[in-house]
């Protein structure tokens, strides 16, 4: 495998069609290794570190032991001026991609920002075959395939395979353990999506067709989302490109074959790193919410009104298809919260049928614990919103009141969706009453700070159901907790009695030794206003600004009633006195 290949005997082909300053030639010792690569096949990809035994180094040991820093930076400065100057010095491409494999970060930094700089301009020179590329051994090897082509096709399809080799190890190089280099091969191999789409490598297939480097975008894409590295920093710098709505589209077709690809591999075997990068990458992705705002696009077509890229709809579509593949799939215990926490607003709205979720929410809120409390979201989107019927829907929502729900962080969450569903006048009065009572009765054990929301919510429910009043008006009922015929471990909220009880929870809260919390559960035993308590202020209070708030108060002086001291112990009419004074 040589260098540029001669288009007849000796340079004779190549200075017939030269271009630049010179031709192009190769005499007995000028011959060169080239490098040789599948372009963008799919895994496993043949690796760049072939590069090294394929062209005799001048150094001896690894490229970059007697380059560094500003000698790294001139070398490498005089290849690129050399290869652009002229065909003539295109064989030292060699050197500039040798030393992408080095192994100091500022060589290989700086090697990378010379290949940015070389194919970018080679790319805008059109000096990079446009077609199907051949296999470089084909080419070279077949006289008769050979043959067919000019001397120009023949450099710039020999150019065209060192710019494939520079991409896939721009793509290795995506994988190091250096964030800069990683971030710079990100950033020149989105360079490269941009020209490609101004400059096409690829014929169009009719006049006026579009065309966008969609497999090359792909390819960046499978190593943004890894399977063994946390990628989520590469993947938040990856963001700003996301801007673009062509990106955006082609970036979700390419998640979504990624996913179904990965996953059938590893036979739906949890995969928490692939997962949790692949939710990194699909939760930045910021939705357009009108078709008037599809209008930024990294590449422009010569028919832009007629590109699909430009319909909302179609957005919408991959958008969809995108979410469903990933959530269908079974995802770790943090993933089902990050998911569900975003879902209500970045997901459902910007799907064509949302309905479609119903089978991730409903295995979600069958879960239990946070992740149930945190589907009810979705569900109250897809009820209120779709007219989605969920049966027993009430009975799940009743199960999920344990001691926890004071204590968790997605409390106020919860109780503001919980008024929310409880906040029909036609509910019937038993299973109001039992909501009541499950509230009341694990308010015995609750802080502070959750006792000031959850009284103003039971005395709310008290107000829209006039008949669960009996649950206070009830002289006759019981007393304490041996004497209540209320079920607190009944399951059906309709076998649990609560109407038959009475909320003598209350009254013991009365008691409570804090006097905002006995303050406020003194309120029943009054006549209650009609207008209801508002909540909104109360669902995110905390123990820390409840404690602000009392140390903020200023006490008023209270007169006392005393006796002035008098003797050592303070009697009138101490032994003491008559001996000792209190000066």
């Amino acid at each position: 495998m040589g260098g540029l290949p001669p288009g007849a005997e000796g340079a004779q082909a190549w200075g017939a069609e030269s271009k630049g300053n010179g031709g192009v030639h190769r005499g007995a010792g000028s011959a060169r290794p080239c490098l040789s690569f599948g372009f963008r096949a799919a895994l496993p990809r043949p690796s760049c570190r072939g590069l090294l035994l394929l062209r005799p180094s001048t150094h001896v040991g690894r490229p970059d032991m007697a380059l560094s820093g500003h000698n790294a930076a001139a070398a490498l400065a005089a290849s690129l001026e050399s290869v652009l100057q002229s065909r003539g010095g295109a064989n030292r491409v060699f050197e500039i991609l040798e030393l992408l494999q080095a192994d100091k970060e500022d060589v290989i930094l700086c090697a990378i920002r010379t290949c940015s700089r070389l194919f970018g301009a080679l790319l805008e020179r059109g000096e990079l075959f446009v077609g199907q590329l051949l296999e470089e051994d084909t080419f070279l090897t077949g006289k008769t395939v050979s043959d067919n082509y000019s001397a120009e096709d023949k450099y710039k399809i020999w150019m065209r395979h060192r710019y494939n080799s520079c991409v896939n190890c721009l793509v290795e190089l995506m994988s190091h353990e250096s964030f800069q280099v990683k971030e710079l091969s990100l950033l020149t191999l989105m360079k490269f999506v941009e020209l490609e789409g101004k400059y096409p490598l690829v014929k169009a297939e009719w006049k006026g067709s579009f065309i966008f480097p969609c497999e090359f975008l792909k390819l960046v894409v499978e190593n943004l989302i890894p399977c063994e590295e946390d990628s989520s920093l590469l993947i938040s710098r990856f963001q700003e490109y996301l801007e673009y709505d062509d990106v955006r589209y082609f970036v979700m077709k390419a998640v979504t074959e990624n996913i179904g690809q990965v996953m059938q591999k590893t036979k739906e075997v949890l995969l928490p790193i692939y997962q949790q990068n692949v939710f990194s990458l699909i939760s930045s992705i910021s939705m357009p919410s009108k078709e008037n705002e599809v209008v930024h696009f990294m590449v422009k077509q010569a028919n832009q009104e007629e590109w699909k890229v430009l319909k909302l709809k179609e957005h919408k579509r991959a958008f969809e298809r995108m979410w469903l593949g990933f959530l269908k799939h079974k995802l770790p215990t943090s993933l089902y919260k990050k998911v569900l926490v975003i879902l209500h607003d970045s997901i459902l709205p910007h799907l064509n049928e949302p309905t479609l979720m119903i089978d991730f929410l409903t295995v979600a809120y069958d879960i239990g614990g946070a992740i149930s409390l945190l589907a009810l979201n979705g569900l109250f989107v897809l009820i209120h919103q779709h007219n989605l019927e969920y049966p027993d829907f009430y009975k799940k929502l009743y199960s999920l009141l344990d001691p926890s729900i004071y204590h968790v962080k997605y409390r106020a969450r919860f109780f503001h969706l919980a008024d929310l569903f409880l906040s029909s006048s036609h509910l019937p009065a038993y299973l109001v009453a039992a909501f009541i009572k499950r509230l009341a009765r694990l308010a015995l054990t609750a802080p502070p700070q959750a006792l000031l929301m959850v009284i103003p919510f039971i005395c709310n429910l008290f107000r829209r159901h006039p008949a669960c009043k009996v649950l206070v008006h009830r002289p006759d009922g019981p007393e304490d907790l041996s004497e209540d015929p209320y079920i607190m471990d009944e399951e059906e909220p309709s076998e649990s009695r609560a109407l038959e009880s009475s909320l003598w929870e209350l009254k013991a809260l009365q008691s409570h030794y804090h006097p905002d919390v006995a303050q406020a559960a003194a309120v029943v035993n009054q006549s209650l206003s009609e207008l209801e308590d508002d909540i909104s202020e109360l669902l995110e209070l905390s123990a820390y600004e409840l404690f602000d708030r009392e140390i903020k108060k200023k006490a008023t002086t209270v007169p006392l009633e005393f006796e002035h001291m008098k003797g050592l112990f303070g009697k009138k009419n101490d032994l003491f006195v008559e001996h000792f004074a209190l000066e």
